[in-house]
């Protein structure tokens, strides 16, 4: 006998303007303390929308299309450094309510959610930083190359088959590249350069001191980001920090252990999803 299928959490997308731009966004669940989802360099919000069904078993969750990416505004001369990204992050928060709500971001949207926890604190209770780049002023570059993010999305955008992307994601599964190849075309170059620039440009490390809310740091145990010398000297710089390893996943965790990423998340979250 088969087992019932569990219903589908999403209830709908939905645009709101919000620090002077539209923003896109999905909403799971409805019910429950609020989670804002913000994702990595080159991952419109409907790809992250698999991790959201699971969040939104428990809580009220939004994932957001950072500018410049999926169904939010692009324009030329736009700002896409992460400050703007963060007050986007802050604004969309007070532009729907939400009130004690926790951040969780990947990548690049945990290096926002550093400046949201050190600038941008109104409604803010919790938050998960996912594998952030470490890299900054006088640190080791980010491993991972503008080659990659550039030469996958002009692909995309020229049309080419879908599977074109199996060369820079060879462990994803067909309906993963499917899906990271019908939203890539959304991702502006500009944004995304200037993306990548600041996670040399800009020093994460200084304002890591003002993070005062509870803080997980997530560390990829074969991601290659985060080395065991950037996570001392993260916990002194945020006393208190929980850091939890997901020893089999590479940078993308939820798509390498999706269950490892959620028991991780569990440690963290006051309600088990």
């Amino acid at each position: 006998m088969s087992s019932t299928p569990t219903p589908s959490t999403y209830q709908y997308g939905a645009h709101v303007r919000a620090n002077g731009i539209r923003q896109h966004y999905l909403r799971y669940g409805g019910k429950g303390a609020p989670i804002i989802l913000v994702p990595g360099i080159t991952s419109p919000a409907v790809t992250w929308g698999f991790v959201a069904e699971r969040l939104g078993q428990a809580y009220d969750t939004y994932v957001l299309d950072i500018r410049g990416r999926g169904l939010s505004e692009t324009a030329a001369g736009m700002d896409y450094g992460m400050h703007a990204c963060a007050r986007d992050v802050d604004a969309f928060a007070q532009a729907l309510g939400l009130e004690n709500y926790t951040l969780i971001g990947h990548s690049m949207g945990a290096r926002i959610g550093v400046i949201v926890a050190a600038h941008y604190t109104q409604g803010l209770g919790s938050m998960v930083l996912v594998d952030p780049p470490v890299s900054g002023p006088g640190r080791r570059p980010y491993p991972a190359r503008l080659g990659w993010y550039v030469d996958s999305i002009r692909l995309m955008q020229a049309g080419e088959p879908w599977e074109r992307l199996r060369d820079f994601s060879p462990s994803w599964t067909d309906d993963e590249l499917r899906l990271r190849a019908e939203w890539l075309h959304t991702c502006d170059e500009t944004a995304i350069i200037r993306a990548y620039n600041s996670f040399q440009d800009d020093d994460m490390y200084a304002d890591l001191p003002a993070v005062q809310v509870p803080t997980m740091l997530m560390v990829a145990g074969r991601g290659g980001v985060i080395e065991p010398q950037d996570i001392e000297e993260i916990r002194q710089l945020v006393p208190g920090v929980v850091v939890g390893h997901v020893p089999d996943a590479g940078h993308m965790i939820p798509w390498d252990d999706f269950e490892g990423f959620f028991d991780m998340l569990n440690t963290f979250l006051p309600k088990q999803v």
